[in-house]
């Protein structure tokens, strides 16, 4: 059985830049804590918190003081720094660039939109710490939308900005697009009044057509995932499209010995948020598996 990592699959550059600022801190034996996870991965979580990162939620950052607090790469709200200020902690801001990039259009689109009477859209999902902190430039005003049935909260007669979450299918964003000028249409308004920005970061985007073509090259694909990782899910569906032979693990514990039957080529692939070592892990357990008939 012919076992092959994707070359293309693994950490992102902002997810790669939090792991190794918090690795940093980490190495003068400091305290750190992380404000939730640093990654939508269970495994590497864990990993760190071997190290020492302590992962606590928004109601523990409250309590915190002259302590240092790691921002991970899904960027936070304005009233996260305020808080920080306030309470004397030294944050290590591993925001990712281009999350950062977006939080500022938001901002700008949203002073705009306040002197002409129009509403912020996100396509994302609700409670992402991304998307909290995209909406937070709105003062929490913007509008999130995940489907259909959530477009009823918009005023399709005023003008409409549209953002996307950064991890969030392409696809996904543009059949959104095509459902909110739909709506503007019915509505009576005016399509030049919906500015809709494709803000899917590129190095997610591209990693689509790239996992497409790598499903279609095995027998069976292992799909190497946290289940709470929103990226995960949508390439996970891109992969799950092209080939019905593709399973969702988190770890090599996961892996079922009948999925192997008769498969010549194994392919392992993840998200954005997934180590390398763990599709490591778990290309070794398939080779520890006797080729099957």
């Amino acid at each position: 059985m012919n076992v092959t990592i994707d070359k293309n699959s693994g950490y992102c550059f902002g997810v790669e830049f939090a792991i190794q600022m918090a690795e940093d801190e980490l190495a003068q034996g400091q305290q750190l804590y992380c404000l939730g996870d640093i990654v939508h991965n269970r495994m590497e979580v864990e990993r760190l918190h071997q190290q020492g990162l302590r992962i606590i939620d928004r109601e523990q950052l409250a309590e915190l003081r002259d302590t240092k607090v790691l921002i991970r790469a899904h960027g936070e709200p304005p009233e996260t720094y305020q808080l920080a200020l306030q309470n004397n902690l030294e944050l290590i801001d591993a925001s990712c660039p281009v999350v950062l990039k977006l939080q500022n259009r938001v901002k700008h689109a949203f002073d705009l939109s306040q002197r002409q009477d129009g509403q912020i859209v996100i396509y994302g999902q609700p409670g992402h710490a991304e998307v909290a902190g995209l909406a937070g430039q709105t003062g929490n005003r913007a509008i999130i939308v995940m489907n259909e049935a959530d477009l009823d909260q918009i005023d399709f007669a005023r003008p409409v900005t549209l953002f996307s979450q950064t991890t969030k299918s392409t696809a996904g964003f543009y059949k959104m697009k095509a459902l909110m000028a739909a709506r503007i249409t019915a509505a009576g308004g005016q399509l030049d009044s919906f500015d809709a920005n494709d803000s899917i970061c590129r190095q997610v985007s591209n990693r689509e057509p790239a996992l497409a073509k790598f499903a279609t090259e095995y027998d069976v694909v292992l799909f190497v995932s946290g289940r709470k990782s929103s990226n995960g899910k949508a390439l996970f569906s891109v992969v799950n499209a092209i080939n019905p032979r593709s399973y969702f693990i988190e770890n090599e514990t996961e892996v079922e010995e009948e999925w192997l039957v008769g498969a010549n080529t194994v392919g392992i692939c993840g998200a954005t948020s997934t180590p390398l070592w763990l599709m490591q892990q778990v290309a070794q357990r398939i080779e520890g598996v006797k080729e099957l008939a």
